[in-house]
Parts: structure tokens; sequence; C-alpha cells
């Protein structure tokens, strides 16, 4: 058991499957009491009659205080989860951009405005975000969700820098490959960059809870992906000359 979930009040959007599922059970069997948010309001008390949890559906971006109130006064956890993996290239039309940017960021924000002032008040919460590997790398056939996820990591790491002297505790998410209907999504691309190295949402689970125990702000279900930080980072040019033979082939592959 992790100590510091154990009686926690704990909110994990997009839960009702996937990535989303899999944190709602691990938070539940370390005991903590977990509501369930989801658009598909079936699938969000589908899983949490399974956990003995609370469903909470709707839109992630306007749940906070229905949530606070169904744990009785306080969020202890919040794992903002839900994301789109929106594909495409610069040519996406605008209303796929901006759904992107919506869910894949703005709901962060949003949660995180209504989480600070008690948290701050109180000196404690903790923010998990569900980034991705598109996040700190990139993914191809995807701009959309590669720029998105982008911005949602680059506000986990804003978070945790400028809060966690006030007792705020961020995790950024981070994983590639994930067996999940997101993944499947990806299509041809996906099946290329994603699916032979892909992991079960119980690993991601997994990670992060470890991660918790460590007190890592960065967490990587696949570790590699660690040397591809570094390396995009130490020589961007070698790094994104690899990238475009991916890309080459992926389209040579049609």
């Amino acid at each position: 058991m992790v100590e510091a979930v154990q009686g926690a009040g704990v909110v994990v959007t997009g839960a009702g499957g996937g990535i989303g599922a899999a944190l709602a059970r691990r938070f539940a069997a370390e005991g903590a009491r977990v509501v369930v948010n989801d658009l598909d309001a079936d699938r969000a008390k589908a899983v949490a009659d399974e956990i003995g949890g609370i469903a909470v559906p709707g839109d992630a971006s306007g749940i906070v205080a229905e949530a606070r109130d169904a744990l009785g006064g306080t969020v202890d956890v919040y794992c903002a989860n839900a994301g789109v993996a929106s594909g495409g290239s610069e040519a996406a039309e605008e209303a796929v951009w901006a759904l992107a940017w919506d869910v894949n960021v703005m709901a962060h924000v949003r949660a995180a405005h209504a989480l600070l002032p008690h948290w701050l008040e109180r000196g404690r919460g903790r923010f998990v975000s569900t980034v991705s590997a598109a996040g700190l790398l990139t993914m191809i056939g995807a701009a959309p969700y590669s720029v998105t996820k982008h911005g949602a990591y680059a506000f986990a790491e804003w978070l945790s820098l400028t809060y966690r002297h006030r007792g705020v505790k961020v995790h950024a998410i981070c994983p590639q490959g994930v067996r999940t209907d997101m993944l499947d999504a990806t299509g041809t691309a996906g099946d290329l960059v994603l699916k032979p190295t892909a992991i079960e949402p119980k690993d991601v689970a997994d990670a992060l809870f470890k991660g918790i125990e460590e007190d890592r702000f960065l967490i990587l279900p696949h570790p590699e992906v660690s040397g591809y930080y570094e390396a995009r980072a130490a020589d961007p040019d070698r790094w994104l000359t690899n990238m475009n033979h991916l890309q080459q082939k992926w389209e040579a592959a049609g």
C-alpha cells in the first residue's frame, strides 16, 4: 500500500476505460475513495460499481465542484487523464485543433484553476497529468495530438516548478503505445511506431505508483523514452533526421 493515497479523495477523468480505468482501479485497491469521470455515463458507472467508487459523468473540464462534493468536500488527487488522439497535419480542420487543445490542455488548466486555491490553503494536493511520450518527443501523422500533448507537458512542468514548495505534487505520465481504444484509433502510424512496444493500461498505473513512492515528476512507463528524450535534446537535427526517416517509411507503406 502507498501511504500517500490511503483514504485520499481521488478524481480520475476519462476513466470509463483504458488508462483511466486502470488508474481508478489501482487507486481504489490502494485504499483511496475514487470518483470515476467519463463522458460516457454508462462506462463511468460500470467502473465505479466495479471498484466501489462514485460515478460523476460529464465533460472533464467542469466536474471539479461536483467531484469535490461527492468526496465530502476535498479532492486530494486529481488525475487529468481524459484526452483525444487527434490525427492530421497542419491542414486538419480548425475544429479538430480546437478540440485537441480544449481536451488535452485547457481541461487541465481549468481543473488546476479550480483545485489550487484549496490545495494552497491547506498546503498539499496532487495533480497527475496523463500526457504521452508524444509530449516529450512527437508522433508522426498527428500534429494536433503532438502539439497539444507538448502543451499538456509544459503545463504540468509549470505547475510543478511554481507550487512544489507549497506542497503541491505533480506527476506527468508519458507512455508510448498502450493497448487501448486510443491506440487502435492511431491507424497505420500507430501500427508502425507504437504497437510493437505497446504495454497494458495496468502497467501505466504501476509506473505511476512507483513514481509516487519515489516522489518523481516524470513518469516513463516505457523507460527507453528517457534515452530518446536525451538524444532529442543533445542533437536535435540528428533526431529530426531519424524521425523523418520514420516518416518516409510510413509514407512508403501507404
